[in-house]
């Protein structure tokens, strides 16, 4: 009997250590999680994570009209974007602004599995060296924030490719919603490690900007400073690309608000380190317009009737599709109608 209570007590011995075990592990992910609640579809998400894949890259500077300066700086321009109906048209607009800048390489990274064939189609019109990337989310923090850090994952798939493949040059990050005075480009190229100036448009202030001092930075304006170090907008500064390969590790928390401050603490900078721009910060070149956002429709045709018509309207439908703006359904959707000399005709 003493041996067979021996091996109870020893079994149950090791039953309480493992339960101790157990108990430890679930106080130290309570701790780490910073209080949010835990369960078991949060841990399958963080191993659903995508790498980025580079769909496309073009050295070639393909614009007639223009010619290549050999001795100026390129300017990495940095544009996270992603699928909405808008998506195309601000793409447009950006692009066609960029076909203005000498030297200069447009890094898109969009947040997607797989790359957009309409992105891949568009960016090589404009003529421009570009680097097309698909680089989405990661779906843990898609679901379980209330604001979702967008744009982070994009930015970082673009750091990464600049780490592999540039030794020099200047990066600034301009999302596809903003509008740039073409008089930016000159002041951020001869940046020698970070430059900053005022953005426009931004909170309750309508800037956001450095504030000088006999040249100097000594604080900064924004509406909102959340206790950061460097309460700046993203398109407010601009980084020599040595200072980023100096710098391995720098990168962008996926904390929304906090992103710019913890990129630019992680380069090691100092307010002493910032060039001012932008006559000494006292002129806006860049404002951080938005475009109203609004869901793609669908729009209720008869497939059978637009075959009968033979009008333009089907392939404009698909155009419409694959450019993400809107799609048609033979079955729900907009009720669509054919108008000739005031009258209305039921598709």
């Amino acid at each position: 009997m003493a041996k067979k209570d021996m091996k109870i007590f020893t079994h149950m011995k090791k039953m309480f250590l493992v339960v101790v075990c157990l108990s430890i592990i679930i106080v130290y992910l309570m701790w780490t999680s910073q209080g949010k609640h835990i369960d078991m579809s949060t841990f399958m998400q963080l191993d659903q994570t995508h790498d980025p894949i580079t769909c496309t890259t073009s050295f070639k500077d393909l614009r007639l009209f223009h010619n290549v300066v050999k001795d100026l700086p390129i300017i990495y321009f940095i544009t996270p974007t992603y699928p909405r109906r808008e998506q195309v048209a601000e793409l447009t607009r950006l692009g066609q602004t960029l076909m203005h800048i000498p030297n200069l390489h447009w890094i898109v990274a969009d947040d997607t599995l797989q790359c957009s064939p309409m992105i891949s189609a568009l960016l090589p019109k404009f003529g421009i060296p570009y680097t097309h990337i698909a680089s989405p989310m990661p779906p843990v923090y898609r679901t379980n924030n209330a604001v979702p850090p967008r744009g982070v994952a994009n930015r970082r798939a673009a750091l990464a490719w600049i780490r592999s493949y540039v030794k020099s040059g200047v990066v600034y990050f301009g999302d596809d919603d903003n509008t740039f005075d073409l008089k930016l480009f000159d002041e951020i190229r001869d940046t020698k490690k970070i430059s900053m100036f005022p953005v426009g448009l931004i909170g309750s202030y309508g800037i956001s900007s450095p504030v000088l001092r006999k040249g100097n930075v000594i604080g900064f304006f924004d509406s909102w400073p959340a206790k950061r170090k460097f309460p700046v907008d993203m398109a407010g500064f601009a980084v020599n690309v040595d200072l980023i390969l100096k710098h391995p590790n720098a990168t962008m928390p996926y904390k929304a608000g906090y992103e710019e401050d913890r990129f630019i603490s992680s380069l090691g900078v100092k307010l002493s380190d910032i060039e001012p721009k932008a006559n000494n910060c006292s002129e806006v070149l860049v404002w951080h317009t938005q475009t109203l956002k609004k869901p793609p429709p669908t729009v209720k045709v008869s497939m059978e009737l637009l075959s009968i018509v033979d009008t333009s309207l089907v392939k404009l439908f698909e155009e419409l599709k694959f450019l993400g703006m809107g799609s048609m359904s033979t079955r729900e959707g907009t009720k669509s109608y054919l108008t000739k000399d005031g009258k209305m005709y039921r598709l």
